[in-house]
C-alpha cells in the first residue's frame, strides 16, 4: 500500500473548526439536492415548453450550470425566491462560451447538449478542472459524429475543448467507458431523447461507479415522459421524443447533509434534517444505514432524519462502490474510531475536484493520524490526531471533512472553506449553528 500527495494546495485564508464542547441537539435545514438541480435544469432546458423547479440549490455548481445554459440560449429567471427557477427553452445557439468552474456535471452534461446547437461551443474551467477526465464522453460525441478539438492537434481528453454543433445530432449505439465518473453515462442520457434515433449506450468499461446517480438520471427522465430501457446491465436505450415541461420540487442534498448527521457520532448527542425523503435515487439514501454501523442510531418520523451517538466511532469496513462521494465524511469518520477502518470501491475518486484518496491520506497524516491508500481506497488506523492546516484543495467535500475532526481535535485550521459555496452555499453558519 502507498501514499501519495496530490499537487500542493493554493494558499487560502484558513477558517478555524470549532470544536464541540457538549453533547450535540441540533436541527438542520439542508438545501436541495446539486445532482439533482442540475440534471433537472438540463432536462428543463431541452423540454418542450416552460418549466419550473422549486427548493433548486443556489450554489457555485448550478450557477455555473444556469450560466452555461443562458449562454446557450436558454431563459432561466428566479421566481419568488432564489430558489425557485422558471426555464424557457430556445433554438441552442453556438459560437459562445461555458464557464465550467470545477462542476463535473457542467463538463460532462453539457457537451452531448452543445452538440444540438447551431455553432461551436468553447468549454474551460478552472485550473482544477482541466486535469478532470473528459475523454470518455468526448470520444462518444465523436464517435457520433460530433466535431471536437482542441487547444493543440491531439484529441482533447480535459479541458479546454470545443463541441462544433450543427443543431441536430442523428444519435445511434455508442460504447462509452465509465470506469472513472458515472457522469459520463448520465451526461449523454440526458440529452439522447433529443437525438433523430435516440441513444443506445453500453457501457464497456471494468467498473461502474456511483450507479445510484445513474438511477438518478433515469428516474428523472422518465418523470419527464421519456423512454429508457435499462433492462440489460450497462446498456441503456434512450427512445427519441419529447421531454416533457414540468413543475417540480427539488429534495434535499442527502450527501451535504452526511457531515453535520455524522457530528452526532464524533460529539455526540443528536442531530436532525428535516425532508428526509421516505424513498429517494440519491446516494445519500445510504447516511444512515453507514452511520449505524459506525456505531450512531438512526431513526426516521415525519420525514425527519435523527442521528444521535455517544461520542464513539467505531471501525469498519466500508464498501463505498455506490456512494463515493461520502468518502470524505467516512475517512473523517474513521481517523477519530476506535479501530481501524478500510474503506473500499472508491479508485475513481482520483478523478473527483482533487485526487481524493491521496488528499485524504496527506492531510489525515498531516494532522498526526495514519492513512494509507489502497489500489481502490483508504486503509485508515487512528492515531492521536493534533491540531494543524487542513487543505481543502479547491474541494468541497474535503474541507467539509475537515470541519467534522476539527469538532473533536483543537486547532484545526482549515483552508479555503468557502469552496463549500460549490454545493452548500453558508456551510461555516451552519456549522456553527449545530453547536
Amino acid at each position: 500500500m502507498t501514499s501519495t500527495s496530490p499537487a500542493a494546495p493554493v494558499p487560502a485564508a484558513h477558517w478555524a473548526a470549532p470544536l464541540a464542547t457538549g453533547p450535540l441537539a441540533a436541527r438542520v435545514e439542508i438545501p436541495g439536492s446539486k445532482s439533482l438541480t442540475n440534471r433537472l435544469l438540463v432536462l428543463a432546458a431541452l423540454a418542450d415548453g416552460s418549466g419550473v423547479l422549486r427548493g433548486a440549490l443556489r450554489s457555485r455548481d448550478a450557477d455555473l450550470m444556469i450560466g452555461a445554459l443562458r449562454a446557450l440560449g436558454v431563459t432561466v429567471a428566479e421566481g419568488d425566491d432564489p430558489s425557485t427557477l422558471n426555464v424557457t427553452p430556445g433554438p441552442l445557439r453556438g459560437d459562445v462560451d461555458v464557464d465550467c468552474g470545477l462542476a463535473g456535471t457542467v463538463m460532462r452534461f453539457l457537451p452531448p447538449v452543445a452538440a444540438l446547437a447551431d455553432g461551436p461551443v468553447r468549454f474551460d474551467g478552472d485550473p482544477h478542472a482541466r486535469v478532470r477526465p473528459m475523454l470518455p464522453v468526448l470520444a462518444a460525441l465523436r464517435a457520433l459524429g460530433v466535431d471536437i478539438t482542441g487547444p493543440g492537434d491531439a484529441f482533447p481528453t480535459h479541458l479546454p475543448f470545443t463541441v462544433g454543433g450543427h443543431g441536430a445530432l442523428r444519435g445511434g449505439a455508442v460504447d462509452v467507458d465509465a470506469s472513472a465518473s458515472s457522469q459520463f453515462v448520465s451526461g449523454l442520457l440526458l440529452a439522447a431523447a433529443r437525438f433523430e434515433d435516440g441513444l443506445t449506450l453500453r457501457h464497456i468499461g471494468t467498473t461502474l461507479p456511483s450507479l445510484p446517480h445513474i438511477e438518478m438520471t433515469v428516474a428523472a427522465l422518465r418523470e419527464a415522459g421519456v423512454v429508457v430501457d435499462d433492462s440489460r446491465d450497462g446498456i441503456w436505450v434512450v427512445q427519441p421524443g419529447p421531454i416533457a415541461a414540468r413543475d417540480v420540487r427539488v429534495e434535499p442534498d442527502l450527501s451535504n447533509a452526511a457531515p453535520f448527521l455524522a457530528a452526532a457520532l464524533v460529539a455526540g448527542g443528536s442531530v436532525s434534517v428535516p425532508g428526509w425523503p421516505a424513498t429517494t435515487t440519491q446516494p445519500g439514501a445510504l447516511v444512515p444505514e453507514l452511520l449505524e454501523r459506525l456505531g450512531g442510531r438512526a431513526t426516521l418520523a415525519d420525514g425527519v432524519l435523527t442521528v444521535t451517538g455517544d461520542g464513539t466511532v467505531r471501525g469498519v469496513d466500508l464498501d463505498l462502490h455506490a456512494a463515493g462521494e461520502l468518502a470524505p465524511t467516512f475517512a473523517a469518520l474513521a481517523a477519530l474510531a476506535d479501530s481501524p477502518s478500510r474503506l473500499r470501491g472508491i479508485a475513481h475518486l482520483r478523478g473527483h475536484e482533487t485526487d481524493r484518496l491521496a488528499a485524504l491520506a496527506t492531510e489525515i497524516t498531516r494532522l498526526g493520524g495514519q492513512a494509507e491508500e489502497t489500489r481502490d481506497g483508504l486503509v485508515i488506523t487512528p492515531r492521536p490526531l493534533h491540531g494543524g492546516v487542513w487543505h481543502s484543495y479547491a474541494d468541497h467535500r474535503m474541507a467539509t471533512s475537515g470541519a467534522l475532526i476539527g469538532l473533536r481535535v483543537p486547532g484545526v485550521q482549515v483552508e479555503d472553506v468557502e469552496t463549500t459555496s460549490k454545493t452548500l452555499p453558508g456551510f461555516t453558519g451552519m456549522w456553527a449553528s449545530i453547536l
